[in-house]
């Protein structure tokens, strides 16, 4: 039985009177473990993929099921709880929080956990040692690099031990040497941890460090590719 299971999945908007379906009956399934790489020109439905997998958006036809649950079928609070427990979700822009440092950044998601404060305290230092980042937990964004960053919003991720990992551009904004480091980071928490990693990408080189490729266009699945990971450039 696949971790993900998308079964004619649709998305439509209406924009004045031109109605845009960036999903078009897209059918798809993801193995646990998967580490998938989604590419595919501006439009074609990547990101609109990855939301509703991450649970922040909803399709318009179509089921979607991850690890035996519909995910649309749940309530407002109960799919709340449900995306705290089972999603961490790393953007290209980190969406770290200005004003707290980098262990409180990691927190955050623990807000909907009732961990007690040694609990909270130890799963944070564990997300931040797992991404080499300890050393700076007490530092403001301002205060870190990109790829720093990148690292504290993967630590975020993380913190709460989710099965899935989406991941929008995580290299997007980062340069060749910070990306590399992210891409191996990411790479080794799909092989060492078991985490399932769906990633968005522009960038050819980032989907070497992945099991597979899909192609999406017109909210269509053209392809998918497997990735041989002997070719990623170090």
């Amino acid at each position: 039985m696949p971790l993900i299971s998308c079964n004619e999945l649709c998305k439509e908007y209406v924009k004045g009177e031109t109605r845009i379906r960036p999903l078009d009956r897209l059918s798809l399934e993801i193995p646990r473990g998967d580490f998938l790489a989604l590419m595919g020109p501006s439009g074609s439905g990547k990101t609109t993929l990855l939301n509703l997998i991450a649970a922040i958006d909803s399709q318009t036809e179509g089921s979607l099921t991850i690890d035996g649950t519909d995910i649309s079928s749940l309530s407002r609070n109960k799919l709340a709880a449900w995306r705290s427990s089972n999603i961490g979700y790393v953007f290209q822009l980190y969406n770290l929080v200005p004003v707290l440092t980098a262990y409180e950044n990691v927190e955050l998601p623990l807000l909907l956990h009732k961990l007690n404060r040694v609990e909270k305290h130890n799963r944070i230092m564990l997300a931040l040692e797992r991404v080499g980042i300890s050393d700076r937990k007490n530092h403001f964004p301002r205060q870190l690099s990109g790829g720093q960053e990148q690292r504290v919003a993967i630590a975020r991720a993380i913190v709460t031990d989710p099965d899935i990992i989406v991941a929008d551009e995580p290299t997007g904004d980062l340069d060749k040497k910070s990306a590399h480091a992210v891409m191996e980071l990411l790479q080794s928490l799909n092989q060492d941890l078991g985490k399932t990693i769906i990633m968005v990408t522009h960038d050819p080189k980032t989907t070497l460090y992945a099991k597979r490729t899909l192609h999406l266009d017109k909210g269509r699945l053209v392809k998918d590719v497997e990735a041989h990971q002997e070719e990623v450039e170090v």
